[in-house]
């Protein structure tokens, strides 16, 4: 399963605060490759709140590129990728609003939650699963809140999950998982969800009652 993790951290509650991005590119279910990148927000405004989450200032990124400057670097990562997010909403939610704040032209984009995917797969080992828990339950090793280190933890995490259903491919996602698939337009943010109770929601009333029964 090839796959491309991603975790953003944001200078404050807004989306285009992005000030770090990190990545982790799976191949055949191992990362083979991770890095991240510090982003210079278009406000200075950095929240008291998240700089204590992830330790970053408004002086660690004065020098730094925008998120326009740096898409012709990330572009060749996000290209024709399944992209996996731990929370996904909140991450597609912020690459999809920097991507229309600076105008960028992008395709649509496939993505799903690693957290979704661990209900599936651990709803009965586990009541929790946020990254914390989800970490220390398989033993892996997370700096939380520094991008590149939650991107990484993702992607391991995502990668047990596919091996555990035999999933392969993304369009076994929707066959052996049961989730279909999010995605990232320019119109829309549509997010994954459960393919039957997306069924359910399309039967007519009558129908959704006796399916119930």
């Amino acid at each position: 399963m090839d796959f491309l993790a991603l975790d953003f951290e944001t200078a404050n509650d807004q989306p285009i605060s992005a000030c770090e991005l990190g990545i982790a590119v799976v191949r055949n279910y191992k990362v083979v490759e991770s890095r991240s990148w510090l982003i210079r927000p278009p406000k200075m405004e950095f929240a008291a709140f998240n700089t204590r989450l992830h330790g970053i200032s408004e002086a660690d990124v004065l020098q730094e590129r925008t998120f326009k400057e740096l898409w012709h670097e990330l572009q060749e990562y996000f290209s024709d990728e399944l992209l996996i997010a731990h929370n996904a909403a909140f991450d597609m939610q912020v690459l999809r609003s920097l991507l229309l704040y600076y105008r960028i032209p992008f395709q649509p984009m496939s993505f799903t939650c690693s957290i979704k995917l661990s209900k599936k797969v651990w709803k009965n080992e586990l009541e929790r699963f946020g990254l914390s828990t989800m970490t220390k339950f398989f033993g892996i090793e997370l700096d939380h809140h520094r991008a590149e280190s939650d991107a990484v933890a993702c992607a391991q995490i995502a990668s047990k999950a596919f091996r555990e259903y035999q999933v392969s491919i993304p369009e076994e996602i929707e066959s052996k998982l049961h989730l279909l698939l999010g995605e990232v337009t320019r119109e829309q943010l549509i997010q994954p969800r459960n393919k039957y109770l997306q069924m359910v929601k399309k039967l007519p009333d009558k129908k959704r009652r006796s399916h119930w029964r």
